[in-house]
Parts: C-alpha cells; structure tokens; sequence
C-alpha cells in the first residue's frame, strides 16, 4: 500500500474481531514506531536512526506492548527494542499475562482499550532530551510522540488492520501497572477489523 493509501485509509477503529494479531504484524507496528532503520556515526556514538524525527537524536521515547491476542506469543506485557543494529529488535517480558481489563480500567473504561489484540503504550524519559534542550525538552518530546503514534496508525492502515489513539488515562496508574520509571504519554490499541 503507498503512503498515500495508507493516509486516505486510516481511520479510528474502536471495534475489533477477536481474530489475534501475528508477531510480524506487532513487530511491524512497533517498528514503525521506533524501530531502527539505519545507522549514523555521532561526535562520540553511533546513533541507531528511527523512522520518526527527534530533536537532536536523541530518541527520548520507549515503548511498551500490552499483548492480549498474539498469535504464537504468550500474554503480557513487552517492552520493545530496538537495535541496537537494523533488524535486531526483540521484545523484553515485563509482567506474563492478559493486563487489557487493568489497562482498560485506567483508561476511563474505555472498551476499544479492553477489546484490542494489543495496546501500545509510548513513553517518555525527558532527562534524555533535556540534557540538550532545556525547557524546550517536553514540548519536543511530545511532539515525538505523535510522530511514533502516527507512524503506528498509517501502518496499522498498511497492513489492513484498525487502529485508535488513547490519550485519556490516568498516567500514574499506567506507569504503576507496567512497573516502568518512564512517563506514559500516549497509547494506541490495535486490533483486528471486524468483517462487515
């Protein structure tokens, strides 16, 4: 599908078929959000390159996976990553077992949250960006963000699945849940279509 297809075609999708993802497709997701897709020399480090922009390189996001259905991966909770070289990502088990009811709790009930294959959940450690930026630092790390949710939605489009940001949850109670030090500042779940 061409980028243009995909813009045209993404939607927000809050009801999903109980059919599971596949690991290709999480991690095709997860890529495009912060995969790496290259590799650059730095003054003093070679920088793993993204498919989102960051201010100064400095990648301040993480990403965490809440898998419910996946084909052929237990349930739970993953952290993504990345790298550190292109196509060496893997995913970390955080906490084993179906946590889409917690997570939906948290996010004021919604069902879109409890009825997704996978819920990924993007956060942020600003001190990463902060070192170079100052005050600025938040302000750049949440448009990061959007970048990382964006690139999930077009290829979730891509690969014919549907998709839906989340910004109401109560961050404190996210972060609690995954057992993380970063800050949650966005989510996005996503699922298989339902057949008309």
């Amino acid at each position: 599908m061409s980028v243009e297809q995909a813009l045209a075609t993404r939607r927000s999708v809050r009801e999903y078929s109980s059919e599971p993802l596949t690991l290709e497709e999480l991690g095709q997701l997860l890529w495009a959000a912060q995969g790496i897709t290259g590799l650059a020399q730095g003054r003093s480090r070679a920088i793993g390159l993204r498919p989102t922009p960051s201010a100064g390189a400095l990648y301040p996001l993480e990403l965490y996976a809440f898998a419910a259905r996946i084909a052929d991966v237990n349930a739970g909770i993953y952290k993504y990553r990345p790298g550190p070289g292109v196509g060496e990502n893997r995913l970390e088990t955080i906490k084993s077992g179906d946590y889409s009811g917690e997570l939906a709790k948290v996010a004021l009930d919604q069902e879109c949250v409890k009825n997704a294959a996978a819920q990924l959940v993007i956060t942020t450690v600003v001190q990463r960006i902060a070192v170079k930026y100052g005050e600025r630092a938040w302000h750049y790390t949440l448009i990061e963000v959007g970048h990382a949710a964006q690139n999930v939605c077009l290829q979730a489009a891509a690969l014919g699945l549907g998709s839906v940001v989340v910004g109401a949850f109560q961050e404190q109670r996210v972060k609690t849940l995954i057992g993380c030090a970063e800050e949650p500042a966005y989510m996005v779940c996503v699922g298989q279509l339902k057949q008309k």
